[in-house]
C-alpha cells in the first residue's frame, strides 16, 4: 500500500494514498473537510477557555486520528484525547501518527462508537461525532454519555435526506419531513438540531447551541449540555413546523409539537407544504462566535481566511429569524431580473425591517419584512433602472 503525508494545522499525518474519496478507501481522509476541522479547532479553543480545568475529548470516528491530533497538538489544556475506529488499518495508522506528532495524551481506542461512548459515561467534557454518512444512530449514546457543561460537536453528511431529496430517510432517520426548496439547508440543520434536543430531553438534558453552518456536502453543529427537567422542558419549546407555500413562496413558523395548522396558505389558498417537527428557535450564538473569530487568527489554519469570512456571516445571522428568501427565486416568480443584493437590504432595512445576508446561500436575505414589501422593492428597483437606462 502507498503512502502520502499531509501537513494540516500543526501536525503531520500519514495516510493511504487512493485515487477517489470514498467509505470504501483504506482509511479515509477527506481533504475537502479541513474547514470542517479548523472551525473545530477554534470551537474547541473557545469552549476550552470557557472551563475551569483541562478537558478530555473523544473523537468517536477517527481514522487517520487527525481531528482527535490536532485538538490535542493545537488547542491548550487538552488533558486527554480519544480517537476511535473500528478499522483495524485505521487504529494502527493513528498509533503510528500520535507517535510521529510526539504526543503523549491520546489514546487509540478500537470499539464500536455506541459501546464507547455507553461505557465512558460522564469521562469526555467533548465528544465530537463525524461519521460518514447520518450520526442518527450514535445520538443516544452520546445525550447518555455527556455530562453537564458538556459539549456535543456533531456532523452530518447525509444532506440528500435532511434537504428533502429523499424524504423517507429523513423521516426514518430523524423522525421529521423535510422541505426540498430554497432555504433547505436551513430546514435540513433545524431538523438535525431538533432530533438532537428530542433525543437529549429524554435524560432530562436540553442543549444550548454555540455554533452551527451548512458548507459543501455537510452539515455542523456544536452544543452545550444543560441538566434538569424544567430546563429541558423550557427548551423543547423551540421545536415547531415550518410551512411553505411553492405557488407563492409565502412561509409561516408555528410553535410547538402539536400547533395547530391551517391546511391551506392565507395568501394564495394553495397548500402549505409543510417541515417538522423541528428546532425553530437559534441555533448561533454570536457571542460564541465572536470569541471564534478572535480566536481564529491566533490559530495555524491553512484555510483561515474561509474561516473568519464564514463566521462573519455566521454572526451577522445569529440573531435573525428563521428561513431566508433567495431573490434569484423571487425574481424568477415575478418575471423579472434580480436587482443588487445590498441595495435590496438597504432599502427593506429604510422601511424598518430586519435584513441579514445568510452564509446558506449568496442570493439569500434573512428579513422579518413581509414577502409583498420585498417583492415590491425588487420591482421598484427595477423600474427605476430601467427608467434610467431609457433617459440616458
Amino acid at each position: 500500500m502507498d503512502y502520502l503525508f499531509i501537513d494540516e494545522g500543526r501536525v503531520r499525518i500519514k495516510i493511504p494514498q487512493y485515487e477517489k474519496i470514498s467509505s470504501k478507501a483504506p482509511v479515509f481522509y477527506n481533504p475537502a473537510m479541513e474547514l470542517n476541522r479548523d472551525l473545530s479547532v477554534a470551537a474547541l479553543s473557545v469552549y476550552r477557555q470557557s472551563c475551569e480545568q483541562d478537558i478530555a475529548i473523544c473523537d468517536a470516528f477517527a481514522s487517520s486520528g487527525i481531528r482527535g491530533i490536532r485538538y490535542s497538538k493545537e488547542i491548550n489544556g487538552v488533558s486527554m484525547a480519544v480517537v476511535n475506529d473500528l478499522n483495524p488499518i485505521a487504529v494502527e495508522l493513528a498509533h503510528e501518527n500520535i507517535a510521529n506528532n510526539g504526543l503523549t495524551n491520546v489514546n487509540v481506542c478500537r470499539k464500536e462508537a455506541n459501546l464507547l461512548l455507553r461505557t465512558c459515561r460522564g469521562k469526555f467534557d467533548v465528544v465530537d461525532i463525524d461519521p460518514f454518512g447520518t450520526p442518527a444512530p450514535y445520538v443516544e449514546s452520546a445525550a447518555s454519555s455527556l455530562k453537564a457543561g458538556g459539549l456535543i460537536c456533531i456532523t452530518a453528511t447525509d444532506t440528500s435526506a435532511l434537504c428533502g431529496t429523499y424524504k423517507k430517510p429523513c423521516i426514518r432517520k430523524y423522525g421529521s419531513k423535510p422541505l426540498r426548496n430554497e432555504y433547505c439547508h436551513e430546514t435540513g440543520i433545524r431538523i438535525l438540531a431538533g432530533f438532537l434536543c428530542r433525543t437529549f430531553s429524554k435524560y432530562k438534558k436540553f442543549l444550548k447551541f454555540k455554533f452551527s453552518h451548512s458548507t459543501e456536502h455537510y452539515m455542523r453543529l456544536y452544543a452545550i449540555v444543560g441538566k434538569g427537567a424544567e430546563n429541558t422542558d423550557k427548551s423543547l419549546e423551540n421545536m415547531g413546523y415550518i410551512a411553505y407555500c411553492p405557488k407563492c413562496l409565502n412561509r409561516q413558523v408555528f410553535t410547538g409539537l402539536t400547533p395547530r395548522i391551517p391546511i391551506k396558505c392565507p395568501e394564495c389558498e394553495e397548500r402549505w407544504d409543510l417541515s417538522g417537527p423541528l428546532w425553530i428557535g437559534k441555533f448561533q450564538d454570536s457571542d460564541f462566535i465572536l470569541s471564534m473569530l478572535n480566536t481564529a487568527p491566533k490559530l495555524n489554519l491553512n484555510t483561515k481566511n474561509n474561516v473568519l469570512k464564514l463566521l462573519k456571516k455566521c454572526h451577522e445571522e445569529a440573531n435573525a429569524p428563521p428561513t431566508f428568501y433567495d431573490l434569484h427565486v423571487i425574481c424568477k416568480k415575478l418575471k423579472t431580473s434580480a436587482p443588487p443584493l445590498d441595495s435590496t437590504m438597504n432599502l427593506i432595512e429604510e422601511e424598518g425591517y430586519q435584513v441579514y445576508k445568510t452564509h446558506f446561500n449568496p442570493n439569500g436575505v434573512k428579513t422579518d419584512a413581509p414577502l409583498p414589501l420585498i417583492e415590491k422593492i425588487i420591482l421598484n428597483i427595477n423600474r427605476n433602472s430601467q427608467r434610467r437606462i431609457l433617459n440616458n
